[in-house]
């Protein structure tokens, strides 16, 4: 330890004292006190003397009116920022656990614990802030339990729920053990006891073979020319009840109950180590697991593997090499001095300087909350850093819930985050209670108060990128949609007094508008509307539909038909009356029959004999109600030189798109068959369209319908 490092954690200890000396934590804790325990934590996890020097300095903060210039004056830029951005944090978390005390908080609970994990990550560019945070908080529940007070239910789900997690993360599995297991103890406070009841029943049991088995491990490995420590690994009551109640095992069914760890020099003594134990004992291959061809995430590795002893006891056994417990127990403490790592780094991870190093460890820590893969080279550059760790801030609600943002998002992108009709209403904000344009970028940690308007709206300054009012994704998306929906309220205005006057010219005003939609093949009144009101769909159908249907016969009208002896003109529809010479026939519009389509008669009153298809809906319906009126007909044989062209309509449904109707044309005129008619309508980017064509053989149109299905966007295509 050099000797600048050493004079400053005496130095940063001796500028804090006259503040905390007569100090205390909301906990009861002496500052001073509490600070000194942080330093001694820190240093078993073999932190340097600037991390425990800036346990001192941070406290010191809130009692110096510009602490940044203070500290950077004395200390240096360095210890400044961090000790400042932890002072930051501690507070943060101070006023989040007060919310959660008052109910404040989020509806969802887990969703505020995570964000509450990722703040402490967005306030980590420097990890020693986290290792900081970490060892203060084991020693609050350390200082708990030594005057054997209550911890408060919020600190010690905090605690469980962040704490040991990030722990985790870290790999720092001493502090996490500890930190899950003070905690528990007084969520649970029952459960605790009695598991710890349970291992304190056969503890001398339990020792006395452990011993015997450890003795034996390290004699007979020796001889096998493998050096090894053999060692029994501590019970943490928490990690027990975890596993009981994850695989609902009794407590004689845990197997790290009777656990040992064997440290050895070097990978291949490792395996070496682990060939000797399955052969000396029967394994339980599905407990086995190899974390060092295959890490943890987080940097762990180790072999483990369960067997069963003379008496078929279960006994968890853990081999790794001292490197790998090192990193195992204190997690990237252990590589604190990143010199030590080289140039291969750990974990597989190249640093070539211990900025790469310190940035590789941060990219696996971020790995599980940005769902980012590591690079293959591991080296990440100043640039690529900054992208990694500035993509995101943390602000606080007036009631301390935690918001995620996008960099650079402004009082705006927050309100639309909170909510939607904030976000419409928001005509003002406050940053830490100063008031801030509303296009003001946002800043970690925080305080962000909205003033809002009973009624409003979005303004259209707002769209434009130039005023930087607007970041994020999601509060653009709400704007142009608030503005979106004015334009269709106009539309659906303009298209329902359009519909309105035409009910009234038609006399038609009884009409249901809900009705009239439904049976046009609209969702809504509002979705006919809208079309209309964007001039894509013609009144004319509408008139159409509303024209009353052709009379029909009632019984006593009802006319025989016979032979006729006058000769009256032949028939220009190509169809024949079964047993009479010539009679009158038309063929139907609702189904447009054509050759060879299997055909029927329907008599009607005045007009003839209506020709229909045997599949048409209308025809059957006529059949149910006057089955006595239908006639047999067919196609006749024309003339040589003679072509008789039918009209038949196509309906196609596709994807709207700029030439469509042009390319569904060509279609028809490259088969030579005339257009004579065309419809059309769209809306929501879906096209509806129905092609008249005259054609002399219907067979010869299904050909045709598959030749048009194969035009781009084309969904559908049906013959009426």
């Amino acid at each position: 330890m050099s000797a600048e490092l050493e004079d400053v954690l005496v130095r940063a200890r001796a500028f804090a004292e006259p503040f905390l000396s007569s100090e205390y934590l909301d906990t009861g804790e002496n500052m001073l006190e509490h600070a000194d325990a942080v330093a001694s934590i820190l240093d078993t996890m073999s932190s340097g003397n600037d991390v425990k020097a800036a346990s001192y300095l941070a406290y010191a903060c809130p009692h110096l009116s510009r602490p940044r210039e203070v500290i950077a004056k004395t200390f240096g830029d360095e210890f400044a920022s961090l000790a400042v951005e932890t002072n930051k944090l501690v507070e943060v978390q101070r006023i989040s656990r007060t919310a959660v005390s008052s109910a404040q908080l989020q509806d969802d609970p887990r969703a505020q614990t995570e964000n509450v994990r990722k703040m402490l990550l967005a306030f980590s560019k420097d990890l020693r802030v986290i290792m900081l945070r970490l060892a203060s908080r084991l020693q609050t529940l350390r200082y708990f339990a030594s005057v054997k007070k209550e911890v408060p239910a919020v600190l010690a789900k905090e605690s469980l729920q962040v704490f040991a997690p990030l722990a985790n993360r870290l790999g720092i599995w001493e502090i996490k053990w500890e930190l899950e297991d003070l905690s528990f103890r007084y969520l649970e406070p029952d459960t605790y006891k009695q598991i710890a009841k349970l291992l304190h029943e056969k503890r001398a049991e339990r020792e006395h073979n452990m011993h015997d088995l450890r003795q034996q491990l390290q004699t007979e490995l020796a001889a096998q020319k493998v050096h090894a420590s053999v060692q029994g690994r501590p019970k943490h009551i928490y990690s027990i009840v975890k596993k009981m109640r994850g695989k609902s095992l009794d407590f004689s069914q845990v197997f790290d109950i009777r656990a040992m760890r064997v440290i050895v020099s070097n990978v291949a003594d490792c395996y070496e180590a682990l060939s000797w134990v399955h052969s000396r004992y029967v394994p339980i291959t599905s407990e086995f697991d190899d974390y060092i061809a295959k890490p943890k995430s987080n940097g762990y590795q180790s072999l483990h593997t369960v067997v069963r002893d003379g008496q078929s006891r279960p006994i968890e056994i853990q081999i790794r090499t001292q490197a790998m417990h090192d990193h195992a127990e204190h997690g990237v403490a252990a590589h604190w001095a990143y010199k030590e790592a080289g140039a291969k780094g750990y974990v597989g991870v190249s640093a070539n300087s211990d900025y790469d190093a310190k940035i590789a460890v941060l990219r696996q820590l971020l790995a599980w909350e940005r769902e980012m893969s590591t690079e293959a080279s591991g080296v990440l550059n100043q640039a690529g850093a900054d992208a990694l760790f500035e993509d995101c801030i943390y602000v606080l609600t007036p009631n301390a819930a935690i918001v995620e943002l996008p960099k650079g998002a402004t009082p705006i992108d927050f309100a639309y985050t909170v909510h939607t009709n904030l976000g419409h209403r928001c005509r003002g904000a406050k940053a830490d209670g100063v008031m801030v344009p509303l296009n003001t970028p946002l800043q970690n940690g925080q305080t962000i108060e909205i003033t809002s308007v009973k009624e409003g709206a979005p303004s259209r300054d707002w769209m434009n990128a130039e005023l930087g009012f607007l970041v994020s994704h999601r509060a653009r998306s709400k704007v142009k949609a608030w503005f979106n929906a004015q334009i269709t309220h106009e539309s659906i205005a303009k298209g329902r007094e359009a519909v309105e006057k035409l009910l009234q010219r038609e006399g038609k005003t009884a009409v249901k508008l809900e009705d009239l939609a439904s049976d046009l093949g609209f969702k809504s009144s509002d979705a006919l509307f809208e079309i209309v009101g964007k001039d894509e769909y013609s009144l004319r159908n509408i008139e159409v539909f509303l024209r009353p249907p052709e009379p029909v016969m009632q019984p006593d009208d009802f006319v025989l038909l016979k032979k006729s002896r006058v000769v009256p003109p032949k028939s220009q529809s190509g169809v024949l009356v079964v047993g009479v010479d010539s009679l009158l026939t038309q063929l139907s519009k609702c189904c447009r029959p054509a050759p060879p389509d299997p055909i029927s008669g329907y008599v009607t009153r005045g007009k003839g004999v209506s020709i229909h298809r045997d599949d048409c809906r209308n025809f059957q319906s006529l059949v149910t109600r006057n089955g006595e009126r239908v006639i047999e007909v067919r196609w006749g044989i024309q003339k040589p030189g003679q072509t008789l062209l039918y009209p038949v309509e196509v309906s196609i449904e596709a994807s709207d798109r700029q030439g469509l109707l042009r390319d569904i044309s060509e279609v028809f005129a490259k088969e030579k068959m005339n257009v004579v008619g065309v419809q059309t309508q769209s809306a929501k980017g879906t096209a509806w369209m129905t092609f008249t064509v005259e054609v002399s053989d219907a067979s010869v149109l299904k050909k045709v319908m598959q030749t048009v299905k194969s035009v781009a966007g084309v969904g559908r295509v049906k013959r009426n």
